[in-house]
């Protein structure tokens, strides 16, 4: 079987986050699963960093690639990522929950289109996803 080498990688900048949400690592770790499942993607493993005095680091492994988020809390800033292989998961779903579920009050967000030749940069619509 021969796979394909397109993939899409969206980087999101999310500036004016509660500090409570971004300081929270359990937290960030449950809403990135859940975006990983939003998405259609397949986690394998998440690792997950409470820093001191403040901040977070989440990762989460994909079978098609990954999903993350850094944070600083006093400053109220995100960076989220998500990367995913082929064209059975769309990255852009897994960004608009997690933009959803953390309300930044501005967001500048990013999407390269990888793995056909020169990479494409487009700069996608960020939507907050409908919430069940």
């Amino acid at each position: 079987m021969e796979y394909s080498t397109f993939g899409r990688h969206v980087a999101v900048d999310a500036w004016g986050v509660n500090f409570d949400m971004l300081n929270d690592a359990e937290y960030l770790q449950t809403q990135l699963v859940e975006a990983a499942e939003v998405c259609g993607a397949t986690v394998l493993s998440v690792q997950a960093q409470q820093f001191e005095p403040q901040g977070a680091t989440v990762l989460v492994l994909l079978s098609e690639s990954h999903l993350s988020i850094h944070t600083y809390p006093e400053r109220g800033f995100a960076a989220i990522d998500c990367y995913t292989c082929g064209d059975t998961v769309d990255p852009q779903a897994a960004i608009d929950y997690l933009v959803s579920v953390l309300k930044p009050e501005k967001t500048y967000a990013k999407k390269l289109v990888r793995g056909i030749g020169e990479m494409e940069v487009i700069t996608p619509e960020i939507k907050a996803a409908e919430l069940v």
